[in-house]
């Protein structure tokens, strides 16, 4: 049963990583027009516990992206400079959007492993109460 437990624990951390990038990726795109805000960017980190690796991933530190941000054109904002241009964003709706659905399908295989696990478990009592 530990087989089972464990992959159970690898699903349900993957699902929880992809959860909390989703999370990251959506306030990218909510402030995609904010003036001044740098996209959010995170990596996986493997899990290690007593010095051991287990499988198991987890979201790493939230970085903010340092590519130059846009630079706008817009004299009658209060943020414009004596030139007219004041910065943007620097988020991307197309990579976040490749993002999100990376981080769904993702999200996804890993629910399909921990049902298929779960529904293995549950067929191996079933046979063992026989």
């Amino acid at each position: 049963m530990t087989d089972f437990s464990s992959t159970l624990a690898l699903s349900a951390s993957g699902m929880k990583a992809q959860a909390m990038r989703l999370r990251h990726v959506s306030e990218n795109i909510a402030n995609a027009d904010t003036p001044g805000y740098h996209r959010k960017t995170t990596a996986f980190e493997e899990v290690v516990a007593g010095g051991e690796r287990t499988g198991q991933v987890r979201l790493g530190p939230v970085e903010l992206d340092q590519k130059e941000l846009a630079r706008i054109y817009d004299p009658g904002n209060p943020l414009a400079d004596d030139a007219g241009y004041y910065d943007g964003s620097n988020v991307d709706l197309v990579v976040e959007i490749a993002d999100a659905r990376e981080a769904q399908r993702s999200y996804e295989a890993n629910l399909r492993m921990f049902d298929q696990a779960r529904q293995m478990s549950s067929d191996l009592l079933d046979i063992l109460r026989r």
